[in-house]
């Protein structure tokens, strides 16, 4: 079985994230899409998150009209920072005739070597590097370790310009989030309070590693 991953901090999850996971899915034949929020994203030095419980729910919520699309508390259950390594570790011990792919963009894929035991992680699953118009998946620019190149699959698709923070910023000044998020995910932020204001943002995250 192949199975993409999609994991991100998805505070709140939008449309984005929703088309790509499809668009990986359908383009290199992926029979599941696992979308994993993360408890503790290790990446992140200084970072404002609310809380786990609100973003698995809304990540939830999102993917239920997609047959193909699953979200997974593995990470959110799991204490400390989320290392994706160990996330594949679990992965791969409840799934082990399975072949993993993380599904990512070009930003991401020059910051694995930097991630925590990324040998590993490289040795474990293959990336779907999602590229966007003037930024094409180009190896011999990339100065990347020759096993991570090797399984690398470029994804050429359209770019949707949409952004957490933009629509956590558009609820703050009273704009809607509508289309830009599906629309449980509208009602879901609404009915919690979320992002209203700043104090409403909670759970603040100081990531003390990379990966």
């Amino acid at each position: 079985m192949k199975i993409g991953i999609l994991g991100g901090t998805f505070d709140p999850i939008h449309n984005a994230h929703l088309f790509i996971a499809e668009e990986a899915r359908v383009r290199y034949a992926l029979d599941h899409v696992l979308f994993i929020p993360n408890s503790m994203p290790p990446h992140k030095q200084s970072y404002t998150v609310s809380a786990a419980e609100h973003r698995f729910n809304m990540t939830e919520l999102a993917v239920g009209g997609n047959p193909f699309f699953f979200c997974s508390a593995i990470e959110i259950e799991r204490p400390g920072p989320s290392y994706t390594v160990d996330t594949l570790a679990a992965l791969h011990a409840e799934l082990p005739d399975s072949e993993l792919y993380l599904i990512t963009g070009l930003d991401t894929i020059l910051e694995i070597p930097t991630w925590h035991r990324p040998e590993e992680v490289i040795r474990r699953m293959q990336f779907i590097v999602a590229e966007r118009p003037g930024y094409a998946w180009d190896p011999g620019e990339q100065d990347l370790p020759e096993q991570l190149v090797e399984r690398v699959l470029p994804l050429a698709t359209m770019h949707l310009d949409i952004s957490s923070t933009d629509i956590r910023r558009r609820v703050r000044e009273g704009l809607p989030a509508r289309y830009l998020t599906p629309e449980v995910v509208v009602e879901y932020i609404a009915e919690h309070g979320l992002y209203v204001s700043e104090e409403s943002e909670v759970n603040i995250i100081k990531g003390a590693a990379n990966g």
